[in-house]
């Protein structure tokens, strides 16, 4: 009697699927470069799209944001408070949409930078023609390492700081979390939480 014949089975994945993301910052060059070397940093680049969309502004942001999710499972807006007086219309427009998350800073990136080196809730007020993220980067160049950092100018900000790294991750989340706690998000930053989501996307998850 010839044997039976077994049914091909498909073997389970292993893994779970990990999801597709895309981050669309408000700079051209300091964030966004940060972001591409901390994504690859954890492995996390194949499923990472990190973008600039010709656009500085929060809302115009949040539009193109729109426009591209479809093809994504999650999009992030890294964007700054500063001076943006379109800020909480483009806020109230992300919460419309449920792929889209803000990864806001107050007032803007480099309070991310610092935070690397100190703990601080001192908020940041423009003064005159020194918007607040001025006065930020004023105080991020008194800082032994950083009196050169120029916006936009600065090259391999991750891997320079990547000793750091832990202490900002657990500076921000304090930070966050007083600021909430207190009703005032000047100054802060969810810039860790990104940092979190490259860290889970590039490691694989048992199903």
């Amino acid at each position: 009697m010839a044997p039976k014949s077994t049914p091909f089975e498909r073997k389970k994945p292993r893994f779970k699927q990990q999801e597709l993301v895309l981050v669309i910052c408000e700079d051209t060059k300091s964030c966004l470069q940060y972001l591409e070397d901390a994504a690859r940093h954890f492995r996390a680049d194949a499923k990472v799209e990190i973008a600039h969309c010709g656009k500085t502004d929060p809302l115009n942001i949040v539009t193109k944001a729109i426009e591209r999710q479809r093809y994504f499972d999650r999009v992030y807006c890294a964007i700054d408070r500063d001076r943006h007086e379109n800020f909480d219309e483009a806020l109230n427009l992300a919460k419309e949409n449920k792929k889209i998350s803000i990864i806001a800073s107050y007032p803007c990136y480099e309070f991310w930078l610092l935070l690397h080196f100190q703990k601080t809730r001192k908020p940041y007020t423009g003064v005159g023609k020194n918007s607040s993220g001025d006065l930020l980067g004023k105080d991020l160049r008194k800082i032994a390492g950083m009196e050169n950092y120029e916006k936009g100018s600065s090259e391999n900000l991750f891997d320079q700081l990547i000793d750091r790294l832990p202490k900002a991750r657990k500076f921000a989340a304090q930070v966050m979390q007083e600021a909430l706690n207190d009703g005032e998000l000047n100054p802060s930053t969810r810039l860790h939480e990104l940092i979190e989501k490259f860290e889970r996307l590039g490691t694989p998850e048992l199903v």
